[in-house]
């Protein structure tokens, strides 16, 4: 009889899987993953996209299974959970400071923001040399969860996340 994981031992093999949209961090720091649930032989995760229409939802969705699978579990079920819906304020700190190292303006806090999200950008800081004398190129980047930015000071261009 093979003894199967418990739910801490689980969530560490989450953690392994990098968010497909930026690797440097992974579907748990991301806030992707909101449960664990263990019921004999089968995994419940639980999970809430970053926006309804995510093009990685597919993808996140099919590794949370992947991975349950290949720690013993013969069945997974992967529910998604929209309420409450994910907020920025799910990303872990650490998570936060390597969005930054990787050039990513990482998000500001949503209270900050007092609404659900921001009509007008409030000043972002640079994640390259630091300066607020920031300017927003585009508010549509490559992912609906990101905004083009350019630095006056160093003037180079950068990725911010959106505060939701």
């Amino acid at each position: 009889m093979t003894t199967l994981p418990n739910t801490e031992q689980v969530w560490e093999a989450l953690a392994q899987i990098p968010d497909p949209e930026i690797p440097v961090i992974n579907v748990v720091e991301m806030g992707i993953v909101r449960e664990v649930q263990i019921e004999g032989p089968k995994a419940i995760i639980s999970m809430t996209p970053t926006f309804s229409g995510c093009p990685a939802l597919h993808l996140i969705r099919e590794q949370l299974e992947k991975t349950a699978r290949s720690l013993g579990f013969a069945e997974v079920e992967v529910k998604t959970v929209l309420s409450p819906p994910w907020s920025t304020d799910w990303i872990t700190p650490e998570a936060k400071e390597r969005l930054r190292q990787y050039g990513i303006a990482p998000p500001k806090p949503a209270q900050e923001q007092g609404s659900l999200i921001a009509l007008e950008a409030a000043p972002t800081r640079c994640p390259r040399c630091g300066s607020f004398d920031t300017s927003v190129k585009n508010t549509f980047g490559p992912t609906l969860c990101k905004a083009i930015y350019v630095c006056n000071n160093c003037k180079e261009p950068f990725e911010s996340f959106k505060t939701v």
